[in-house]
């Protein structure tokens, strides 16, 4: 397994969060675990992770996606430079995460688990995006939710898929 961990930013954007005091450690915890077991190449990798509100992310959804709504999590790969003009000790960036506090607290609290536990597997499926995963078939969506469950088990979380069907859990993700 990769030793090394991405290097993680938390930016804290929306004032809503100041309520969630641990928001930064839960995430460092999962973005650590994370990258351990799914052996991902991410080195000394950077990436920031932004937590906004509903506003917020709807704004980036609608910018970025085309999609007007808000969403609980959204994932930017970062595009590496190439070329001869590449600085070579320049850090890596593996990309951006955001996540929107109101819609993870309705989330958590609508299938009455841990606000911890919710953030958690937001900011693990982020950054499975970042390093290639993603969901669009049942066969991406299927590999991808059974690294999350290992990923969050290893952390002491329990399955949050339990008791859904594939399509209900690609819609609510993302």
């Amino acid at each position: 397994m990769s030793s090394a961990l991405p290097v993680t930013e938390v930016l804290v954007v929306a004032d809503v969060w100041q309520t969630e005091s641990d928001a930064e450690a839960v995430i460092h915890r999962a973005i650590a675990a994370a990258a351990e077991i799914a052996d991902a190449d991410v080195g000394d990798a950077e990436l920031a992770i932004m937590l906004t509100d509903d506003r917020g992310i709807r704004t980036l959804n609608n910018n970025w996606r085309g999609i007007d709504k808000a969403t609980n999590v959204l994932s930017f790969p970062a595009l590496q430079p190439t070329g001869r003009g590449a600085a070579a000790e320049a850090p890596r960036m593996l990309g951006d995460i955001a996540i929107a506090y109101e819609i993870t607290r309705k989330e958590a609290d609508d299938e009455q688990k841990p606000f911890d536990h919710h953030l958690s597997h937001l900011a693990i499926h982020g950054f499975l995006h970042l390093i290639g995963y993603d969901h669009e078939t049942d066969d991406e969506a299927e590999a991808m939710e059974d690294l999350e469950r290992k990923i969050l088990a290893q952390i002491g979380i329990p399955d949050p898929y339990a008791g859904r069907d594939l399509h209900e859990n690609r819609e609510r993700v993302d």
